[in-house]
């Protein structure tokens, strides 16, 4: 035999499970708005050491600020900035020890397409960075899914 709390408990998890008991819509919204508030792309499109030894800082800081799982950052680089994701980078190693705490890092094919044709090479990325045909328009993506943006 059921206890009363037991039946109510039951009832409820069948309601959710056929949809006819609902969370109210601002509830789901809310939950929404925090998770979106924890995603930043974050733009690089200038060949300065001292802005990208920045921009490392500032990941580093959030993670520290929001918790490493609770955050997602995505760095998109194109023109100039790009070079800051080759093998050649001085910050090579604080780039992978971000990506492997889930920082992904993304370059612009477009930029690298460019660099080819002019040196006769692509140049190499480090190990793990993906590639965007349009850096551009990756951080537009971003944003249309809800991210916010970072231009330093």
């Amino acid at each position: 035999m059921l206890s009363r709390g037991l039946k109510i408990g039951v009832l409820v998890a069948a309601l959710l499970g056929a949809g006819a008991l609902m969370l109210p819509s601002y509830a789901t919204e809310q939950a929404v708005a925090v998770q979106q508030d924890h995603r930043l792309v974050i733009q690089v499109n200038k060949k300065d050491a001292e802005l990208q030894d920045h921009v490392l800082s500032n990941i580093v800081n959030l993670q520290k600020h929001y918790g490493m799982d609770e955050i997602e950052i995505e760095l998109v680089a194109y023109g100039p900035g790009v070079w800051f994701l080759t093998e050649e980078s001085e910050f090579k190693p604080r780039i992978e020890s971000l990506m492997l705490q889930n920082v992904v890092f993304t370059a612009c094919g477009n930029t690298l397409d460019t660099i080819e044709a002019r040196d006769g090479k692509r140049p190499p990325l480090i190990q793990g960075v993906g590639v965007a045909q349009a850096g551009i328009a990756r951080i537009m993506e971003r944003q249309n899914q809800g991210w916010n943006y970072l231009s330093p």
